[in-house]
Formats: C-alpha cells, sequence, structure tokens
C-alpha cells in the first residue's frame, strides 16, 4: 500500500488515525512483554528449585542410608517427583499488583471497542480470542467476560432499534427461543468439556468467522417474491421508514425453516465460546431469509439481549463472571465505541475491515495452536 506523504489538509487527520491503529498493536507488545520476562525467569528459577532439592537431598543421604533399609530409600525416591512439581508450579507466579491487569484490559478493550465500530463487527468476537491470547485469564473467565460484554452493547442499542422498527419483534421471538434455549445447553457443554478442546474449537470458530467476513456479502434489500408457509404463519413480516430517502420498505422472509435450523448451532457456539452471535445472526437473516440489511442488523443486536442473557447465567451460576475482569471489559469498550464513531468519518473502513480479518485469522491460529499444545 503506497501512502502520499506531501502535506495536504488532511494529512494529519489520516496520519493520527494511522498512529492511532498502530496502538493495539504496541499494546499486544507491551502486554506480552511480562508473559515472555516471566517465561525466561521461570526455566532458571525451576533449576535453581531443583538444584536446591538435589543439595538437601546430598545432605540428607547418610542419615538415610544409616536410618532406613534400601527398600524404605528405593520407595522414598519416588516422593521427591511431587515436590519438584510444586516447586515448578511456585515458580510461575505473577508479581504484578492487583489492579495491573484490570487497568491493562480497560484500555486493551477500549483499542477494541474503537476498532470494533469502524470495523463493523461485535465486540464479543474480537474479545474472547484476544484477550485469551494476551492475558493470562483462564478461558473459563474470558468467555464469561465474552458474554457480558456482547450483551451489555446489545442492551444498550435494543430499545433505540425497536422505537425505529428496525429490530422486528415477530421476526426475534421465535429466533430468540431456539437460539437463547441452544445457548444454555453450549454454555453447560462448554463448561464441561475439557479446556483443551474448547481452545481448539475457538480457533477453528474464528478462523471460520474470518473466512465468512472475508467471503460475505450482504444486501441491502433482497428480493423476495413469495413468503414461505412457516414465515407466514410465524408472521415474518414488517415495515420501516428508510431515514435517508424517506421511503416506507415492505419486506418478508423466506426459506424461514432452514434458517431457524441453522440459529440451533449458533445458539449453541453462542453458549460454548462467549462470543455473542452478531457474526452469525446477520448473515442468516439478510442472505438466507431475506430480511433487509438494517431489519437484520437491528434484530440481531436485539437477539443477543436475550440469547447471550440465557448463556451469561450459567456461567453466572458456576462462578466464571468475574466484576474485576467484566465492569473494566464493558467500560473500556462502551467508550471505544463512542471514540470509534466519531473516528469513522476519517479513517478507511474497507482497510480497517481488512486489518479486523488479519487479527481474527492471528487469533483463532494461536487459539487453535494452543489447544494442540503446540
Amino acid at each position: 500500500m503506497a501512502f502520499d506523504f506531501q502535506r495536504t489538509p488532511n494529512s494529519g487527520a489520516k496520519n493520527s488515525v494511522v498512529k492511532f491503529m498502530l496502538l493495539p498493536v504496541a499494546l499486544c507488545l507491551w502486554l506480552a512483554c511480562p508473559a515472555s520476562a516471566q517465561a525466561d525467569k521461570t526455566p532458571a528459577a525451576a533449576s535453581a528449585a531443583v538444584s536446591a532439592q538435589a543439595d538437601t537431598a546430598a545432605q540428607q543421604a547418610p542419615a538415610i542410608v544409616a536410618v532406613a533399609s534400601a527398600e524404605t530409600s528405593v520407595q522414598a525416591a519416588p516422593a521427591a517427583t511431587p515436590t519438584a512439581a510444586q516447586g515448578l508450579e511456585a515458580a510461575v507466579i505473577d508479581n504484578h499488583p492487583w489492579w495491573y491487569w484490570p487497568v491493562a484490559l480497560l484500555f486493551f478493550c477500549f483499542i477494541l471497542g474503537v476498532i470494533a465500530v469502524m470495523a463493523g463487527v461485535g465486540g464479543g468476537v474480537l474479545f474472547v480470542p484476544l484477550v485469551s491470547g494476551f492475558f493470562p485469564f483462564h478461558l473459563d473467565f474470558v468467555r464469561g467476560a465474552g458474554l457480558m460484554v456482547a450483551l451489555a452493547g446489545a442492551l444498550a442499542a435494543g430499545p433505540g432499534l425497536l422505537r425505529r422498527n428496525f429490530a422486528n419483534l415477530r421476526l426475534a421471538l421465535p429466533v430468540a427461543l431456539i437460539a437463547s434455549a441452544c445457548a444454555i445447553v453450549g454454555a453447560m457443554l462448554g463448561l464441561a468439556l475439557p479446556t483443551h478442546i474448547i481452545q481448539m474449537c475457538l480457533g477453528a470458530t474464528i478462523l471460520g468467522i474470518a473466512v465468512l467476513l472475508l467471503l460475505s456479502k450482504n444486501s441491502v434489500r433482497p428480493v423476495v417474491t413469495k413468503q414461505d408457509a412457516v414465515g407466514m404463519a410465524l408472521g415474518m413480516d414488517g415495515v420501516f421508514l428508510e431515514p435517508s430517502t424517506g421511503e416506507v420498505v415492505e419486506w418478508k422472509t423466506h426459506r424461514t425453516l432452514a434458517g431457524l435450523l441453522l440459529f440451533i448451532v449458533i445458539g449453541i457456539m453462542a453458549g460454548m465460546f462467549g462470543l455473542g452471535a452478531g457474526w452469525a445472526n446477520v448473515p442468516v437473516l439478510n442472505l438466507l431469509m431475506g430480511a433487509p440489511l438494517k431489519v437484520a442488523v437491528g434484530t440481531s443486536k436485539f437477539l443477543l439481549s436475550i440469547t447471550d442473557t440465557s448463556a451469561a447465567w450459567v456461567y453466572l451460576n458456576q462462578g466464571c463472571v468475574i466484576p474485576l475482569m467484566a465492569v473494566p471489559s464493558i467500560v473500556g469498550l462502551m467508550l471505544g465505541s463512542v471514540v470509534g464513531v466519531r473516528l469513522l468519518a476519517k479513517a478507511k473502513p474497507k482497510f480497517i475491515r481488512y486489518m479486523v480479518i488479519g487479527v481474527l485469522f492471528f487469533s483463532g491460529a494461536k487459539a487453535l495452536m494452543k489447544g494442540l499444545g503446540w
């Protein structure tokens, strides 16, 4: 990509946006430094602990030989192994103060909020893979906080979308009933399975989301010639006012049964990974069922407030939602969204979208390799 470095009236604004886009890279490197330094210190500390245990064992060896028999010494030898393992575990200790990671999470989520708005993706899709990759939090806690992040954004946007008829209750409620029930199943399944299995599935899902964002092309007003029987029985049609043109747009759905079946899978994945489901709701409602793009986006936001609530209760009941993680994440993403809306006029959304897709490919591959133990 070539840049024109000649001075123009908008060069200052463009340079500021480019510099602002480099903040996530710098923040990721800053967060990775303590972990890498700690990883460098761990082998040395572990070897020192093992050496100290070896010296102690050498000093006590004559007493053991003099008092105990050969059989007793053979039986006592394996007992040193758990002690060495405890020494290795004790060597990995986070020496940061308690406020360090919440503050880092606040700034990190602020940047995520800015990028999410300009790229047109939900914050939960970026939150779970990136925070699980760059922060020393267990995946269960990250998924619980990710659901709360997606839920906060949906609850903030829901009332306004309903007032403008961009979120349609007749379209949302049948889908929400299926997705919320399956989200509970997904949350229980995600907490029951081993962490490395969830990590591998999360990595594969993030890679699939990146491919979907790269290839999908939403239609502003899909052509629906005839409504199917299921959509007609459920009353999945409506009208809304297009603010830009003042036109009243009528719409209806088709292929409704296939869409409802897909929301079973979407609900399970939303509860299992804590990603929210906007990345999947919009393509299904828009491309498959034929809802206009604005109705699909608005209904998807409203759906998140129901689907994520169901899954969040499971994580809350299991103690996987920590306020020290959830509060900085929600505040950071909300503040970042406000800044992102103001920067949207100056930035290039297409470039930012591709940058987000690249970040998703990186984080998905990292989660997949972490689950595989590579």
